[in-house]
Order: structure tokens, then sequence, then C-alpha cells
């Protein structure tokens, strides 16, 4: 009951790329990459494992960036044609490839990763994707000429590579759409249409993450401008519930999120966010409880698992690993409470 886990990526130790920092270029090539990319993950799986962590993570160890590290191995994409594009309905901008034809997968891109994982841990694997309307906002169109149509083929390449790493034995793909919150008409419309398309034939608990974004300046920002009560979730959640996804990942932790909107997601697993990842400051495990506590009012303990809002990337290893153990000592207090029946608001 209430198990725990991360929304995706964790730090890269300084030695395998700049810390503290996105789209970090490697300091490490070839084999001598391969080892190292290995070994990050390997010691994070462990690190997890020892903080109560059940359903454990690579932390994105193998790529730099969790929509580019995927499309770096896809056809059609022109990496010498970068775009200046608006990222998140223009929240900032970024240098991006351009797609300049139609896209294929012309072999698995992170099978070999998830196999070096699942040989290294007994727990639950957990492997991210990035969702198809994230990736079309995070990458320019220079072909499709039309963006649900661009998304859908994305769709079917991510649900190639999610039967891939189901037979590889990862227990749950998770596909990350912080696109969601920025398009939400869109989002409850070809948004949902596309990841039911990734997800398509999969016995594997799948899994969408859904957040405010990464604990950069940028999104900070934009939190401020969103005045007391976040409600971009309650446009597209009830297209969601009536999905094929199996859990849900929201942002609860320090947010302005009613936690009443829990409420639209009746028939699915919630991975309710009590991590911020927008602030250096480690919670408490008292602080992780109270957070799933509250949830608890509008989703059952049976139906929850406990996750962080975001990613860890930006944050240092200090800081994240302080978060990680907050994470597993929070929960496991709170089951505590259940299985003495004090734990139900």
């Amino acid at each position: 009951m209430i198990p725990t886990t991360v929304a995706g990526s964790l730090p890269k130790p300084d030695w395998l790329a700049e810390p503290e920092k996105l789209w970090a270029p490697w300091r490490l090539e070839g084999a001598a990459l391969i080892d190292g990319q290995k070994k990050a993950a390997l010691e994070w799986i462990r690190f997890q494992e020892d903080a109560g962590i059940d359903i454990v993570s690579d932390g994105e160890q193998f790529r730099k960036h969790f929509v580019h590290g995927f499309l770096e191995h896809i056809e059609g994409i022109d990496w010498q044609r970068m775009t200046t594009m608006g990222i998140r309905n223009d929240r900032y901008e970024a240098q991006v490839p351009t797609v300049t034809a139609q896209v294929r997968r012309p072999k698995p891109v992170h099978v070999e990763s998830a196999k070096f994982c699942r040989a290294n841990t007994k727990n639950k694997l957990k492997f991210t994707l990035p969702g198809p309307m994230t990736i079309c906002d995070t990458i320019a169109d220079g072909y499709y000429g039309d963006r649900p149509k661009m998304a859908m083929a994305f769709a079917e390449l991510l649900n190639a590579e999610a039967r891939e790493l189901q037979a590889a034995g990862v227990d749950v793909v998770q596909f990350d759409e912080p696109a969601f919150n920025a398009f939400t008409e869109e989002a409850a419309t070809w948004g949902v249409d596309c990841l039911n398309r990734a997800i398509e034939g999969l016995t594997c608990t799948t899994a969408v993450h859904i957040c405010y974004g990464y604990g950069i300046q940028q999104n900070i920002d934009w939190k401020k401008s969103l005045g007391g009560e976040w409600r971009q979730y309650e446009a597209f959640f009830p297209a969601l519930n009536k999905s094929n996804i199996g859990q849900v990942s929201l942002e609860c932790a320090n947010s302005h999120v009613p936690l009443s909107l829990i409420a639209l997601l009746k028939d699915k697993d919630v991975l309710v966010g009590a991590i911020d990842v927008a602030t250096n400051e480690i919670e408490t495990p008292e602080q992780v409880a109270a957070t799933l506590r509250a949830a608890l009012e509008f989703v059952a303990p049976e139906r929850m698992v406990a996750c962080t809002n975001c990613g860890l990337a930006p944050l240092t290893a200090a800081v994240a690993q302080g978060k990680l153990k907050a994470l597993g000592a929070g929960a496991r207090l709170l089951r505590e409470e259940l299985s003495k029946g004090r734990g139900r608001p």
C-alpha cells in the first residue's frame, strides 16, 4: 500500500556531465561513456533501494534530456537545422532540431539500458519516455504541417519502443507530458488520443506524468503568474480518466493545485507528487506524510503512489538524495498510520 517512485530524472555525477544543468553535454566518449552511464544508473538504483523507493528508475542517466535522448535516435530529424521555438506555449525559447521527413525508429533506443537496469534490481522498474504532445512542443515541424498528425506519428514510434521495454522486463512505462498543462484544450482531445496510441497493446503498468515543469527559473516565474489556484488539470483529467492509461502523476507538494481535482481520476491510480523539485530545501518525512495524507481525502490508499513532483536533474546530488530519503520515510510513516487506523482524514 502506497508504494514509492520517482517521476523520472535524477542528477548526473559531475564526471559524467555538468551537474545542475539541462541538456548538459557528456564528459565521456565511446565505451567510457557507456560504462559511465551504467555506473551512474547503478549507483542511483542502489540509492533508491536503500532510501525505500519501491519502483526504481535509471534516473535517465543514459540520456542528456528526457525528450532529446529519445529523438537523437529517430530518423527524419535534422540536427543541423536548428530552429528557435517557443517551448510550453512560449513560456521560454530554445534552439531545437527540425523534423524534415517522415519519422522512423530504425532500432530500439532505450532497450539495452532497460535490460541493464532490470538485471541489477529486484525492485519493480519504471522506464520513462517523452509523451507525443511534449515531443511536438520540443521539436520544430518542417514536414508534417499539422501538430496532431506529427504527434500521432511519434506515438506509433513510442508504442514500438514501449513494447520492447515491456519485453525487456520493465514493470511501468511512463510517458512524460508536461505540455498538457500548457495546452489544456488540446490535451483533452488529440493529446489523450496520442497517449492511447502510444500504450496500445501494452500489458505492463502504464503511466502519464503531468507536472508544472522542472525547477528552472522560467517555470518558477510561470507558476507565480498562475494565481492562487492552479486548475489546469481540471481541463483534461476527465478525458484522461476515460483513457486507457493506468496511472496519472501530478504535482501536489507546495503547489496551488486543489487536491479535490484528484477526484476527477476516480478510475486511475494516482501518483501524488510529495517532493517539491523547485527548492533546495529538503522535506521532512512528516511533511511528505502530510501531503500524502491530505490527498487521501480524494484517492483511496490502494490507488495512491507516493512520488516526486517532477524530475530532480537540476538539483545537486546531495539535495536529491535527501529528498528521496524523505519520500521513502514519509510514505513509511503514513503506511504505519494506516495500519493502525489513524491515517485517513
